[in-house]
């Protein structure tokens, strides 16, 4: 592999480009491209590469939520959290980076206080709340004697 190839290869991997395109696009095997971007850090999906290069300049060496120095595997995907719990504190405070999708979001009335509530992927749910299932399962009996 020239040196020329190599340079390809890391600019089109900052790009987000997969290993199979970089091949085709350079004539050479996917393997080859493949092990020459592990070798560098550079492995994974062309997309998670982008953003952990662009985010973090190469993988994420900090915590997103506590920036606690991360340990990354040899292996898989690297990792933006320490722990769990830094994980679904950072989702819960940064809600505006997940992607919903618009078919997913079903209109739906409450069965138990009537009011119009939105449901994000299940369209067979009944009440607004948890209060309300409680008054509807547990207090029903009262409100109508």
């Amino acid at each position: 592999m020239t040196e020329k190839e190599k340079n390809q290869i890391i600019k089109m991997r900052k790009n987000g480009v997969g290993y199979q395109a970089i091949a085709t696009a350079l004539n050479l095997s996917r393997d080859r491209v493949r092990n020459f971007c592990k070798k560098r850090n550079m492995a994974g999906f062309g997309a998670v590469f982008t953003l952990n290069d662009k985010e973090k300049t190469g993988e994420y060496e900090r915590c997103l939520n506590c920036y606690k120095h991360i340990r990354q595997p040899k292996q898989g995907r690297p990792k933006k959290f320490c722990s769990n719990e830094c994980r679904r504190e950072w989702w819960k405070s940064h809600p505006e980076e997940i992607n919903k999708k618009e078919t997913a979001q079903y209109r739906l009335k409450c069965a138990y206080c009537g009011e119009d509530f939105i449901s994000y992927g299940n369209k067979d749910r009944k009440y607004c709340s948890h209060n309300c299932y409680i008054h509807q399962r547990f207090y029903e009996s009262e409100v109508r004697s």
